[in-house]
């Protein structure tokens, strides 16, 4: 599609723009960090991007080390025990997302598209495959994210990235650009340690798997 080639080229305006602008922001977000908690200021977690390959998603981090590292934040069962103080303004603010400005930079992402699945959301990832929604770059934020988020089960969240893929174009992604800020403004269909209905999926991979997989720390 045409505009896929014109939605890069401003995906890279805007990460550059938004890297030079927001360094203030990102130096004082790395302070607070390092001086709240022991840790790296950054996690990484692997996800699915285009055509269902993988890539690590960046973070700003707002757990504690001690946090169980082989366990998802959705999997457990009182994450706010683990949630650093800074780390909860991160979160309310999805201030923590910010870092995956690097990973648009790098075309890993979009600014607007669906959000990535973890590695493990099988039925999330499946469902999206009815859609045409693994084909297309995953985003920062989205259709789903401004209709639901957090609130949604798998098969509306794939449903309405369907209907992104069915209208994308830039009145769409504008959309969505202003709907976001809307949202996280209201702070809308947020819920602590969920993401999407994932705690209904069927992940079916081994112990093993999981402890070598999950989401690692980058020191």
């Amino acid at each position: 599609m045409k505009y896929i080639e014109q939605k890069r080229k401003i995906d890279l305006m805007l990460s550059l723009i938004g890297l030079v602008v927001l360094a203030p922001l990102f130096i004082g977000i790395m302070i607070a960090i390092k001086l709240e908690s022991k840790g790296p200021v950054f996690f990484k977690q692997k996800r699915v991007g285009l055509h269902r390959s993988h890539f690590n998603i960046l973070k700003f981090r707002t757990m504690r080390i001690d946090a169980p590292k082989d366990t998802p934040t959705h999997l457990l069962g009182d994450p706010e025990q683990y949630i650093t103080k800074v780390g909860k303004f991160l979160r309310k603010t999805s201030l923590d997302e910010l870092p995956q400005i690097i990973n648009i930079l790098t075309g890993e992402m979009s600014v607007i598209g669906p959000r990535p699945a973890l590695w493990n959301q099988y039925d999330l990832i499946e469902e999206r495959e009815k859609y045409g929604a693994n084909d297309i770059l995953p985003g920062l934020t989205g259709w789903a994210q401004i209709n639901g988020r957090d609130e949604l089960p798998i098969e509306i969240k794939a449903k309405l990235d369907g209907d992104y893929i069915s209208n994308i174009g830039f009145t769409m992604d504008v959309k969505c650009f202003i709907g976001t800020i809307i949202s996280v403004i209201k702070r809308e269909g947020v819920i602590e340690g969920g993401t999407g209905g994932i705690e209904t999926t069927k992940i079916t991979t081994s112990a093993d798997s999981l402890q070598a997989e999950e989401a690692k720390i980058v020191q």
